[in-house]
């Protein structure tokens, strides 16, 4: 017999770095969801990923208390960031875009990286073929104001 889904939550981890405090913790007690046993399966899972690098996690949580986690590949804008070679500023000390996309030039990035990017998103962006992965990272590379460069 199929377990009862209770719900499903969405949270964003930085791999390796699961911990009961704020966020994680009190977003999955007040669910019913053992904290220590979701950290130690997504530390386990994220431990060949690039440490502290954003996992958006979707997370389903059934009636017996267990769960199931789909972790995703870090968004395009971590790797636009970390490729273009943006400092972090800021009050988090996070790289940040341009403060006027379209106007003023944040970094840039070349083709070749645009395409190492697409091809570490493709499982997870609605692209048919890599030339559509790399459109839909061109245009977040836009969106922040980095340049692609031919």
């Amino acid at each position: 017999m199929a377990k009862k889904v209770v719900g499903k939550m969405k949270l964003q981890i930085p791999a390796g770095q699961a911990n009961p405090s704020p966020p994680v913790g009190p977003a999955l007690g007040q669910r019913g969801i053992n904290i220590m046993e979701f950290c130690k399966a997504f530390n386990a899972k994220t431990q060949d990923m690039e440490q502290g690098a954003p996992c958006p996690t979707e997370i389903t949580y059934y009636g017996d208390k267990s769960f199931t986690m789909v972790i995703k590949t870090p968004p395009a804008a971590y790797f636009l960031k970390k490729a273009a070679g943006l400092k972090p500023v800021g009050k988090r000390n996070r790289p940040r875009g341009s403060e006027a996309p379209g106007r003023t030039v944040a970094g840039t990035v070349t083709v070749a990286q645009v395409r190492e990017i697409a091809e570490a998103k493709m499982k997870d962006l609605n692209a048919v073929d890599i030339e559509g992965a790399m459109k839909t990272v061109i245009g977040s590379a836009k969106s922040m104001g980095i340049e692609v460069k031919g």
